[in-house]
């Protein structure tokens, strides 16, 4: 599943809530990748991509695909994190403890972007997000993503969310 150096998926935790981040997978390497998602536990899969694979595949195995494709190396617009933030508070009310998992192109750009706003929704300043965010994933969130977050006022959308999780303020990365 892995192209260009990358070291596969990303799991990216704090305060209750568990994201994956991963580059896209092909036809080929879909059924890895659907024992990835269900390894960790993943109850839906956002693809911020064009479609190269068959949704029905992940469907039939229980995980949930939204597709919210949006302009390459760009920040997400409005309607897509509005969308996302709703699906978060959504699945972690129902589901405490399960994993979203979320991919690109690469697993560099649009995915960390939107993986950012849930921790800075949480409580995380955009610096500590992007720094937590590339410790695992080298090379994410370009400069264009990165204005985009500095200038991002959260709203505390996920405080909620994080509290009934029990997260207390801790992260984790594997």
């Amino acid at each position: 599943m892995s192209r260009g150096g990358m070291s596969g998926p990303s799991i990216v935790e704090f305060k209750g809530m568990r994201f994956l981040i991963t580059d896209r997978p092909t036809t080929v390497t879909i059924p890895q990748f659907i024992k990835q998602l269900k390894n960790h536990g993943a109850t839906d899969l956002i693809r911020v991509c064009e479609p190269s694979y068959e949704a029905s595949l992940l469907v039939d195995e229980g995980i949930k695909v939204t597709d919210w494709p949006f302009e390459d190396g760009g920040p997400p617009p409005p309607k897509v994190v509005q969308e996302w933030f709703d699906l978060l508070i959504d699945r972690f009310a129902e589901k405490p403890g399960c994993c979203v998992a979320i991919h690109c192109v690469a697993g560099l750009g649009r995915a960390p972007v939107l993986v950012a706003l849930a921790l800075m929704e949480a409580g995380m300043k955009y610096e500590d997000a992007v720094k937590f965010i590339r410790e695992k994933r080298r090379g994410a969130i370009n400069s264009k993503q990165l204005s985009f977050l500095e200038h991002y006022r959260p709203k505390r959308r996920l405080k909620s969310v994080s509290q009934q999780n029990g997260g207390s303020g801790g992260c984790c990365m594997q």
